[in-house]
């Protein structure tokens, strides 16, 4: 039986992150975990992380899908919030961003981790970027080195065929 998982240390994996300023406040503790763990589990050197900022969550797409089509990159790591408020406006901005990025996943091969915080309230982004619940953004960048590993695998298997 043929098993194939990956692992996180990447040392030689190019990631770019694509942020969004709206709601810098929350991002920026998604970005700065997402380059702890970059850095620290998948060992990857700050020159190869490059950092891309955009407007909102609605650009995220667009942005991530010209970075993907540099070819330079083994993985994308996309980060934001969206908080819901009383307006229909959230499922409209998260669901075309999840949409969007998913999209670009496929379109051109390359892990794309979601790290879009998907909020009721501003105090539940918070506890998502680093306190109660974690650093969505940390494991964003876990789940990217991991795709990495997991497709490099699974090209390495096809080659043999």
């Amino acid at each position: 039986m043929k098993v194939i998982e990956g692992n996180v240390p990447a040392p030689e994996a190019k990631i770019a992150i694509v942020i969004s300023r709206f709601n810098s406040f929350i991002n920026e503790s998604l970005l700065a975990g997402a380059i702890d763990s970059l850095k620290r589990f998948g060992q990857v050197s700050e020159d190869n992380i490059t950092i891309v900022r955009v407007p909102g969550a609605v650009e995220l797409p667009l942005v991530t899908q010209r970075v993907a089509a540099t070819k330079q990159f083994d993985a994308i790591i996309a980060l934001g919030t969206v908080i819901r408020g009383g307006t229909p406006h959230f499922e409209f901005v998260a669901g075309e961003c999840n949409k969007g990025l998913a999209q670009v996943a496929m379109d051109y091969d390359v892990p794309v981790a979601f790290g879009v915080l998907t909020t009721d309230t501003i105090e539940q982004a918070i506890e998502r970027a680093g306190t109660k619940a974690g650093n969505k953004g940390s494991e964003a960048a876990l789940s990217a080195l991991e795709m990495v590993n997991v497709l490099h695998q699974v090209d390495v298997l096809l080659e043999k065929k």
